[in-house]
């Protein structure tokens, strides 16, 4: 596959310096002014000032400037605009409104950690005490290695999966109905994931960390300091098969630890299935909330949608 990462992102918030405090807290360090890197991926979130919160763009790595030109010529067969930038291009979903950047990128090279040690019925495999939680206050003891996939409603759900897929050249791993499809420009089970609703908007953003013990010390890190950030989890989903814990970070939108997600190899056949209802969402874990199937500011969105438009 010749793209091969979410590069980085821009989401667009209200208060800035509060809700980089809540990004701070969730173990990705301050590169910059609003600029946030993961321990692998470099400087993959950026925040800008937005009225109301938003995806504002999104920046996908390909390996050379002709896998660049295949992306122009597939979307100028779409009739999509095309600008073409330094190293790259530029285009907009016209499902979403989000800018997307196509541009040459270095491809991440993860070094592979130590595998987790556990014991179990009739065996001892680790000698000695399991991680514990830092005794010196809940500073966050998750190190997100890369930002894994975004997760976008669109209410052009047609126009948007042709666009990621045919134009920019995702391909599709899973799909919930006719109501979520699951795409994939890295060998990770998912990139990004696009689902119907009444007006765009970014649902969550979910970053890798090393293992499970990280997915609870970091959820008990951020909730020590404020329990109300906590949505759903501790649980594992059934498409992608990755155990998850989601955050609200202050202007609404959800971040997602996660870990032992599904890959994908490129010479693997692998055959899209079709989910249906709540067996897509989680294997185990507790049932989302309400707020999580639609978040509670989709009104006051929607809202704001109309009012830009007139």
């Amino acid at each position: 596959m010749s793209l091969h990462r979410i590069s980085s992102i821009t989401i667009g918030v209200p208060d800035v310096e509060k809700t980089s405090e809540f990004y701070r807290d969730f173990g990705l360090p301050e590169a910059g002014t609003a600029v946030f890197a993961t321990a692998d991926g470099g400087e993959q979130l950026q925040l800008r000032h937005s009225p109301l919160r938003r995806l504002l763009e999104i920046a996908i790595g390909a390996d050379s400037p002709d896998d660049v030109d295949r992306v122009a010529s597939q979307l100028g067969d779409l009739n999509v605009e095309v600008q073409r930038t330094e190293g790259g291009l530029a285009s907009t979903d016209p499902g979403t409104g989000v800018r997307v950047r196509v541009e040459v990128a270095p491809r991440i090279q993860q070094e592979a950690s130590k595998p987790a040690v556990y014991n179990g019925p009739g065996r001892v495999d680790r000698l000695g005490r399991s991680r514990e939680l830092p005794e010196d206050g809940p500073s966050s003891s998750a190190r997100p290695r890369k930002l894994g996939h975004v997760v976008i409603g669109t209410t052009e759900l047609e126009p948007s999966t042709r666009f990621f897929m045919e134009g920019i050249g995702f391909k599709l791993s899973d799909r919930v109905t006719d109501r979520a499809f699951f795409l994939r420009c890295s060998e990770d089970h998912h990139n990004l994931l696009l689902q119907a609703a009444p007006v765009p908007f970014l649902h969550h953003t979910s970053w890798q960390v090393e293992d499970v013990d990280e997915i609870g010390l970091g959820a008990q890190a951020l909730l020590t300091k404020d329990p109300a950030r906590h949505v759903w989890g501790f649980g594992r989903h059934h498409v992608g098969s990755n155990f998850f814990w989601y955050f609200r970070d202050p202007a609404g939108n959800f971040a997602e630890y996660y870990a032992d997600m599904d890959c994908i190899p490129e010479d693997q056949m692998w055959e899209p299935q079709v989910w249906e209802g709540m067996r897509s969402l989680y294997a185990w874990g507790p049932p989302p909330p309400p707020s999580f199937l639609r978040p509670d500011d989709l009104a006051e969105l929607m809202a704001g949608l109309h009012s830009a438009k007139n």
